[in-house]
């Protein structure tokens, strides 16, 4: 079972530290090179050999101190001899090995010091044995785990987009607004990329018409900007001889971007300097990928505030568009590349690949997907011209360029956005002719616009799909269409009623849809229209879809239904560059209705780091490499165990409940209320022990309340609160307003556990509470429970349950009674002994932690933090509680969820069999 990033670093601390002092070659070395293939949970004799004896034409034969054959050759040193030496010698080494054996690494250390070649990239790095832990990821190649770098957004789009947002808030104040602003700003952003990139024929010539034919007040630029746009659609011949020779010289773009007639906006100067403003960035480098999302969000002021907050970043879009067919294409034509037949061969099949993103927006994936695609058929017709010799390709590139716009469809609800995605597609084409113009210096503009991409403007979800794309995409050439996109992100609670009638018709009576994100709509009818076909989707998702009550509702439908994923991310940071940025967690999944034998697995150290890929033999809906095992919500736990139950929940509008100085002050106007006082404790009140209190009145007699007048008022006010409630329940409440509206609290210790707790943390802290605590119900509570009981839930197995099985909050962790402590197998075949040990170590715990008097349970399980006594003891309850599931030590964190998903499955049957669809055709 492979380790996890996070646990091969932990081992990579150790080895550092336990090497720290080694210095002699002969007599350590071999077994510092065992220690340091363990760090990855691999055995060294079974990948590598000790001095591999290798000949050396015209002297004596050679020993590699270090050989894994094809992969990595190892030359070591005693500490400080020189490593430049130790290079050279593992190069003298090539001529005597196979061409097979032949390794793309080459590593020389003395002890101290680290030096990696990468071979095939013609790279080195050098790094101390200290800094081991931060350069692991260098040793992806030997624990399956790849780094893969993804290119952030320049903030040139930023500028860009900000400059029109002053010009478009500036035409509406001026009372230009609605469709014909739209319409108007789309036109604008033509010309200005234009005005740059060679589409027009001089650059700047837009700018210089600003500049030099407008008075500076402004007054006539509304004016020429109208007749640029009605000479753009005026084919040359067509066009007035009076025209000025500046206008003449404009290209005849077509009639469909500038074929609307519309009003003449009126400028002033302020408006004028602020598009002469936007016309100074070299829009050349201004992606139409990222600007149309940016330029989106300035026509809406809700939105101002947090521009940028919601459009999907370049390096996110290349996630998907790597995964779903990129990779493959790139690892294609690396195949076929010297071969010129299959070359010609490679190429008509990428020509007829069609591409639909059926939630498309401003098209971000459609454009980022065109410029990969353009870009590779410029690599083959590079490769074409090189293996042909002096034969010449063809004389005119804009005949061996087969890929145009009109390959990309989409569906989006909105208008404005969707003509965005048109316009910055042709921008994309246009900026990828200038590519190819490039290599094979040739000028290629694809003027006028013949083709445009196929965006639909219709509810994705009420469109059978199938009518808006050839019907061969259905059929014999289904393996030639790809989905993707970014549906929306919208929770049960922030649905407006067309969308849940969306969800109602698109799940058509699933028990429990309710709870589902919108976006998982877009899965279901991928389900529902791509049935028997070979068509790849991939889509983002909130991670929410891959974790608590959703996972046995919508995947035991998906999977009944055929779906098999294909490669996925698990969950990492939504987010870009611009101010004001959302932080959103989310997945990526890739799927089809046919399985693959060869799945990529993403996986993420923290949610904003860098994704490590790993091959993996199945994905199932919790993005693990193991069955299909889907845990649904139940009542009563799972073993014989303590019952769960929520704290108590006031429903009080905050009457009962006191801050430090309201308890103070209430006490010293009225000392008969200090024994209706009690500490209550919150998620937050508990991890960060802030004081708060409440009014607990439940064995309050009337008389003594008829002597605490302020009491009585925080209870009248309670009783308003709730009368005026428009829930039943809640109205009844007021007929008790002295008491919680729902109260739990036991008469004996219990356990408390947070409902949130940080990601950042290797362990929820829980801890144990007398009565006299209330508990509120941001928490939850187990009476009765025992130290043995407290040891398991605080353990390792328990928190490699809840990351995976439990939901998130944003990105934290949250703990369920349903779904997380009522699924949780307990160990089944444990002793008294060995629960008594587990007992005694998680009793340590609360000893340590009893030592740091000022710390917070939030300082001292902070992963950075945590005091090492506190985290050993923790690390010995692990050990007692693994051994309680089985004999032999669990290596990681897979591991053990693979052995808690089996567990769980024989506790809990009869389990409902996940039932598939039959099989479509496997393509590998």
């Amino acid at each position: 079972m492979a380790l996890t990033q996070r646990e091969i670093r932990e081992h990579a601390l150790t080895f550092a530290h336990e090497w720290a002092d080694a210095s002699r070659e002969r007599a350590e070395s071999q077994t510092f090179w065992n220690e340091f293939f363990t760090i990855f949970g691999i055995t060294r004799r079974r990948v590598a050999s000790f001095e591999e004896p290798v000949p050396r034409p015209g002297r004596a034969p050679g020993s590699i101190d270090l050989l894994w054959k094809g992969k990595l050759l190892v030359e070591h040193k005693s500490r400080g001899e020189n490593l430049d030496t130790a290079y050279r010698q593992a190069l003298d080494y090539f001529p005597g090995l196979r061409e097979v054996d032949l390794p793309k690494y080459i590593l020389v250390s003395d002890f101290a010091t680290f030096r990696l070649y990468d071979l095939d990239e013609g790279a080195s790095e050098e790094f101390r044995l200290a800094d081991l832990p931060a350069r692991i990821e260098l040793f992806g190649f030997i624990s399956g785990y790849q780094k893969r770098t993804y290119r952030d957004e320049d903030p040139v789009n930023i500028k860009a987009a900000e400059k029109m947002g002053e010009l478009h808030d500036a035409l509406l104040a001026s009372g230009y607004s609605g469709h014909n602003l739209e319409v108007f700003l789309v036109r604008l952003v033509y010309c200005l990329f234009a005005d740059n990139t060679a589409i027009f024929q001089t650059k700047d010539q837009f700018r210089f018409l600003l500049e030099n034919n407008t008075r500076d007040d402004g007054a006539d630029t509304g004016a020429l900007i109208a007749t640029v746009f009605q000479t753009l659609n005026q084919p040359s011949e067509q066009r007035q001889t009076t025209l000025d020779d500046d206008l003449q010289t404009l290209p005849y773009v077509n009639g469909l971007l500038f074929a609307e007639s519309l009003p003449i906006p009126t400028f002033n100067r302020a408006m004028r300097r602020i598009l002469l403003e936007c016309c100074a960035f070299d829009w050349s480098k201004v992606s139409p990928a990222i600007f149309g999302s940016l330029f989106q969000s300035v026509m809406d002021t809700r939105r101002r505030r947090r521009l940028g907050g919601h459009y999907t970043a370049e390096r996110n879009i290349l996630k998907i568009v790597r995964g779903l067919f990129l990779d493959d294409l790139n690892a294609e034509f690396e195949r076929v590349r010297n071969d010129r037949r299959r070359l010609r061969e490679f190429h008509e099949k990428i020509s007829s690949f069609r591409f639909f993103d059926p939630a498309c927006g401003c098209g971000n994936f459609l454009i980022i997907t065109y410029r990969e695609l353009r870009r590779l058929e410029i690599q083959i017709l590079k490769r074409l011209r090189e293996i042909s010799g002096n034969e010449q390709l063809v004389t005119d590139v804009a005949l061996i360029s087969t890929i145009d716009v009109d390959s990309m469809h989409g569906i989006e609800i909105e208008e404005f956005p969707a003509r965005i995605a048109e316009v910055a597609l042709w921008l994309t084409d246009h900026q990828m002719n200038m590519e190819l113009s490039t290599e094979f210096g040739q000028t290629f503009i694809r003027l006028p616009l013949r083709r445009s991409a196929h965006i639909h403007i219709t509810n994705a979800l009420r469109e059978d799909w199938r009518t808006l794309l050839p019907a061969e995409l259905f059929g014999t050439q289904s393996d030639r269409l790809f989905v993707l996109g970014n549906p929306p992100f919208i929770g049960k609670q922030n649905r407006t009623v067309e969308q849940n009638k969306d969800m109602k018709n698109v799940f058509r009576g699933l028990k429990g849809h309710g709870v589902l994100d919108y976006v998982t709509c877009w899965y279901a009818r991928a389900a529902e229209y791509f049935t028997g076909t070979q068509v790849k989707v991939a889509f983002v998702s909130t991670s929410s879809i891959t974790q608590g009550e959703q996972v046995p509702i919508l995947w035991q439908y998906l999977l009944s239904r055929g779906i098999y994923l294909h490669f996925a991310h698990r969950t990492f940071e939504w987010s870009s560059e611009a101010r004001g940025r959302a932080h959103v967690y989310c997945v990526i999944i890739g799927f089809g209705l046919f399985d693959v034998t060869q799945k990529k697995l993403y996986d993420y150290e923290t949610p904003d780091a860098e994704p490590m890929e790993a091959r993996v033999g199945h994905i199932n809906p919790y993005l693990v490499d193991t069955d299909d095992i889907l845990v649904r919500s139940r009542r009563s736990p799972l073993g014989d165990v303590p019952r769960i139950v929520f704290g108590s929940m006031a429903n009080d509008h905050g009457h009962l409940l006191l801050d430090d100085n309201e308890r103070a002050d209430l006490v010293a106007r009225e000392p008969g209320a200090a024994k209706y006082i009690r500490r209550i404790y919150g998620s937050d009140e508990f991890l960060y022990n802030i004081p708060r209190w409440c009014l607990w009145l439940v064995d309050a007699q009337p008389q003594d309340l008829r002597q605490l007048p302020l009491v009585i008022q925080r209870v009248d006010a309670v009783a308003a609160y709730r009368r005026r409630s428009k829930r039943l329940a809640t109205r009844k409440l007021a007929e008790v307003p002295t008491l919680f509206g729902e109260r739990r609290q036991p008469s004996t210790e219990y356990l408390i556990i947070p409902k949130t707790s940080s990601e950042v943390r290797k362990y929820v802290p829980m801890g144990f509470m007398p009565p006299e605590i209330i508990a509120s119900d941001l928490c939850l509570m187990v009476p009765g429970a025992t130290r043995y009981h407290f040891g398991v839930v605080s353990s390792e197995m328990h928190m490699a349950w809840l990351r995976q099985i439990g939901g998130r909050l944003e990105g934290r962790y949250r703990y369920s009674n349903n779904i997380v402590y009522n699924n949780f197998p307990w160990p089944q075949t444990c002793t008294a002994a060995q629960q008594q040990r587990v007992a005694e170590r998680a009793e340590n715990i609360l000893i340590v932690r009893a030592t740091y008097h000022d710390a917070t349970l939030a300082d001292l399980y902070d992963r950075n933090t945590m005091p090492r006594d506190l985290l050993d003891a923790h690390r010995d309850l692990d050990a007692a509680v693994d051994v309680c599931y089985r004999a032999t030590p669990f290596t990681n964190e897979l591991e053990r969820l693979v052995f808690l998903l089996n567990l769980y499955r024989r506790l809990s049957q009869p389990l409902l069999p996940t039932e598939r669809a039959p099989r479509g055709r496997r393509r590998n």
